[in-house]
């Protein structure tokens, strides 16, 4: 069956977001000048491309072979919905592995355009560009913006007046997949490995405060999939309900008791829940652990600076969205 046509003034797009753990595929009209982003497809499949990447310092070639057929599966959804733009953004794994050459010509086979392995910066750019894009008027700025990935975690602040340019932002080589190959190996974990991964999530923000000042931010605002499964955990979901998580509002200590929970959990406990995606059941702990830090470190800054954090917004809006609106953007020269 033929794809419908865009609506005047849009373009059909397809974004592609290719992380540690999962790769996902957005199909949207995006029309610039009304600011709306309809969605076409929405779709996230669990790939592990980032297995053993912090270890080995290179893609297995079973996680290759599992991210590459899934890329050609996006391809001929992008064709059979008629997207005329098409960008594949490549985050943490494929920045750190010495062969990503293979995975860069593999893709390129499979959609007929080159990958785009982006910076820390830009991907905190896109994801912020995502969720503030969908926030609107309803949450007071500056936001920081936290994406919460399998590799990295990208903070952002911006959106002072109710803007979406960002203004700070930094990638942490923190994210649920590295964490749990670095240091939670037992189920559950021991107190030891989750001091251990604490230490680290610790260090990166202090390293992270001294580029984005925390402390300035008005609304917490959290994107992806670690920060949307501690969101369904502290809503008590039964199920997985994306309409439910976005643009939730949970109280600080809400999130971190959620929080707290998962990771104390074993995998039979984890799997067990509902709301939890199969892939996610081994690395969630150490989701949780990265956002209950910075949660706790941005609370604890707010307050330093004279004000209060009481609660945190969650996002199902991100780097997926923001990868589309800037294939939308004029002068994008990208058509297929």
């Amino acid at each position: 069956m033929p794809a419908t046509a865009p609506a005047p003034g849009s373009v059909r797009v397809a974004a592609i977001d290719c992380g540690t753990n999962s790769i996902r595929l957005l199909v949207a009209d995006v029309d610039v000048e009304r600011q709306t982003l309809t969605d076409l497809t929405r779709t996230m499949t669990v790939v592990r491309l980032g297995q053993g990447v912090d270890r080995t310092g290179r893609f297995d070639p079973e996680a290759l072979a599992r991210t590459l057929a899934v890329t050609r599966e996006h391809a001929a959804t992008a064709a059979e919905l008629g997207a005329s733009r098409v960008r594949f953004v490549a985050t943490s794994a494929t920045r750190d592995a010495s062969n990503r050459d293979e995975f860069v010509a593999g893709v390129r086979e499979a959609l007929g355009i080159e990958p785009e392995v982006i910076s820390g910066e830009e991907e905190a750019a896109l994801s912020f560009r995502g969720a503030t894009g969908a926030l609107g008027a309803r949450f007071a700025g500056p936001y920081l913006v936290v994406d919460l990935g399998g590799g990295s975690t990208e903070v952002v602040l911006g959106g002072a007046g109710g803007g979406s340019t960002p203004a700070a932002a930094y990638s942490m080589d923190v994210g649920c997949v590295r964490l749990t190959e670095r240091h939670l190996r037992s189920d559950p974990p021991t107190a030891e490995e989750v001091a251990a991964a604490t230490a680290d999530v610790r260090a990166a923000l202090d390293e992270a405060s001294r580029t984005v000042p925390f402390g300035e931010t008005a609304t917490l605002v959290g994107v992806a999939g670690s920060i949307t499964t501690v969101t369904a955990h502290a809503l008590g979901l039964p199920a997985y309900d994306r309409d439910a998580i976005d643009g939730a509002v949970l109280g600080v200590d809400d999130v971190l008791r959620a929080a707290d929970d998962l990771l104390a959990r074993d995998r039979d406990q984890r799997a067990a829940l509902g709301f939890m995606h199969p892939g996610r059941v081994d690395v969630i702990g150490a989701g949780a652990l990265v956002w209950r830090e910075v949660v706790e470190r941005v609370r604890a800054d707010v307050a330093a600076a004279g004000r209060d954090l009481t609660s945190v917004v969650t996002s199902e809006h991100d780097i997926l969205d923001g990868i589309a609106w800037s294939l939308a953007e004029p002068g994008r020269d990208d058509d297929v």
